[in-house]
């Protein structure tokens, strides 16, 4: 976080930092993106190196390749590999094999299981809002009603695991059917009784937000549950009242900040009045993705 946060301000200064000169990343994209694929690619651009987008309907992934050929493959060329898949089961396995055969840094630029990347941009947003010791801070990750797609679960599931880490309590409220792993909640639950924190699981809504001091309010998939596309989505709309608004915001702390890694359903998911907001610190944190990412490639490649 420190040299994201150097890599912060040098470039409000105009100060370039060439950390990565003629370094290639290869970002390799099974799903749609707006932040991941800018910042990655901005972020190499910054540092001096180049980022290639791959697409696999466009590559030989696409004809059968296996994921030994790609990576042994990409690391003789370049620096570093970047993969978002988020399929169901399928997404971080094919990460993990990858990583297994290239001779380069694979970066995870989200799986259907974790989503680091957001994660370390969401706690470098924490400490610039509340300071560098974030023990005693409460936050509130809560499900949110927003029946347009059946998101991933990776965001919910790398909160819950890496804030007790940085000394949160985490109070994790979802409807019975929109649970995570369940080795995920258990690991949570490890990793705050060995950070020495709380963490709770929760089936009511208000209950993220009362008393806190960060609350992330956002969709995903009852994966857990089924992975039948209607019937998920028929379950999203069976919780309508899942929606953070004023309410839900005056029910925490008057320092209370609103975060979200985007896109938000508006209006479903959150109101405009929330989002774009004097608590609502969203565009904060997407920019943080830039930095976190920066200094992630340039410690690694």
């Amino acid at each position: 976080f420190e040299l994201a946060r150097e890599l912060k301000v040098a470039k409000a200064a105009g100060k370039k930092m060439r950390l990565l000169e003629d370094k290639t990343l290869y970002m390799i994209f099974f799903d749609s993106s707006t932040r991941t694929r800018n910042s990655f690619e901005t972020g190499i651009t910054q540092l001096g190196g180049h980022g290639i987008f791959l697409s696999p309907d466009k590559m030989q992934i696409s004809h059968g390749e296996n994921a030994k050929d790609t990576a042994s493959v990409l690391s003789r060329y370049g620096d570093g590999i970047a993969i978002r898949h988020c399929a169901f089961r399928e997404g971080n396995p094919y990460l993990r094999e990858v990583a297994r055969w290239a001779s380069v840094p694979v970066i995870n630029m989200q799986c259907d299981v974790y989503h680091p990347c957001q994660i370390m941009a969401d706690y470098m947003t924490i400490r610039e809002k509340f300071g560098a010791n974030t023990r005693g801070l409460k936050i509130g990750v809560a499900w949110t009603s927003a029946p347009n797609y059946i998101r991933p679960i990776s965001v919910p599931q790398s909160l819950i695991l890496m804030m007790p880490r940085f000394g949160l309590d985490v109070t994790f409220a979802c409807p019975p059917e929109f649970r995570l792993m369940p080795e995920i909640e258990e690991q949570a639950r490890a990793n705050a009784a060995a950070a020495g924190v709380k963490f709770e699981i929760v089936d009511e809504f208000d209950a993220a937000f009362a008393d806190a001091d960060i609350v992330i309010p956002k969709s995903w998939g009852p994966l857990m549950h089924t992975t039948d596309k209607k019937e998920g989505l028929a379950l999203i709309e069976k919780y309508p009242a899942w929606r953070c608004d004023a309410a839900h915001m005056a029910l925490g702390k008057k320092r209370m900040i609103y975060m979200h890694p985007l896109p938000a359903d508006r209006g479903r998911e959150v109101t405009d009045e929330v989002i774009d907001g004097p608590q609502s610190v969203v565009y904060d944190e997407a920019e943080n993705r830039l930095h976190v990412q920066k200094a992630l490639m340039a410690l690694t490649m």
